[in-house]
């Protein structure tokens, strides 16, 4: 059985940095294009970030670039995000989810991914 189980979320002032894991099992992330998503409260889930391990694909949306980074650890199947100077926008449910096959082409789109875990929260305050 897939399953994905997301963790580090919590409560951080603005400006400072978490790092959420996605570690996943009954699967290898290496044949799996995994990705970041978040729902804010009132608002859709929105796309933030990709990983393909397979071919080193990534994508980040714009509204994080150079604020979050996206990488890998195959030995522990884990993906993790990293959120560097946090703002009050960033507040949402963080999900990760995960499609068999290899690359961040269709990344966005929430159709593309199989699995999906519970979410993880973190909250920026001001």
């Amino acid at each position: 059985e897939v399953q994905l189980v997301e963790s580090g979320g919590g409560l951080v002032q603005a400006g400072g940095s978490l790092r959420l894991s996605c570690t996943g099992s009954g699967f290898t992330f290496g044949d799996y294009t995994v990705g970041w998503f978040r729902q804010a409260p009132g608002k859709e889930r929105e796309a933030v970030s990709c990983i393909s391990t397979e071919d080193g694909d990534t994508a980040v949306v714009d509204s994080v670039k150079g604020r979050f980074a996206i990488s890998s650890d195959t030995a522990t199947n884990t993906i993790y995000l990293q959120m560097n100077s946090l703002k009050p926008e960033d507040t949402a449910i963080y999900y990760c989810a995960a499609t068999y096959g290899v690359g961040c082409a269709f990344y966005a789109e929430r159709t593309f991914y199989t699995y999906w875990g519970q979410g993880t929260q973190v909250t920026v305050s001001s």
